[in-house]
């Protein structure tokens, strides 16, 4: 009988698949939220907070994906200082599993943020949208 996962493998593992759940809505989300797509409401403001709610997912994703890699890391590390009879070199040490979970955690909150800042305020929502006509004087006369 195969033994059970500890508690912490567990705990990152389910914080890893909510985190993937929650980067999948957001990319399907995001996509719904962009001006360059003709899925959803016509309204511009309505799409930017479409936008933002897509946002929202992947600052949300990334979070649970920093949380259960620094989980991982965090009993690695205890585990590596713990008094024990297991020689150093037999030891767990960081892979570069870790350090690419970090990365990627910290690109999807960066991405997440920049997402979440194309919330227009109140000054902008009427004028953002709409092409300014060139003058009348730039115009070539034949």
């Amino acid at each position: 009988s195969i033994p059970p996962l500890a508690a912490h493998i567990q705990t990152s593992r389910a914080l890893m698949v909510i985190s993937l759940l929650l980067g999948f809505f957001g990319i399907i989300v995001s996509v719904v939220g962009m001006k360059c797509t003709k899925v959803g409401e016509e309204d511009p403001v309505t799409k930017s907070r479409i936008a933002v709610a897509g946002g929202v997912l992947f600052v949300l994703s990334g979070l649970c994906t920093l949380a259960a890699v620094s989980l991982y890391a965090t009993q690695v590390t205890y585990e590596f200082f713990r008094e024990s009879t297991i020689p150093i070199n037999a030891r767990y040490e960081f892979g570069s599993a870790l350090f690419i979970g970090w990365g990627a955690a910290s690109l999807t909150v960066l991405g997440g943020s920049l997402l979440c800042c194309s919330c227009p305020t109140k000054e902008r929502q009427g004028q953002q949208y709409y092409r300014q006509s060139q003058p009348s004087t730039a115009r070539e006369y034949v």
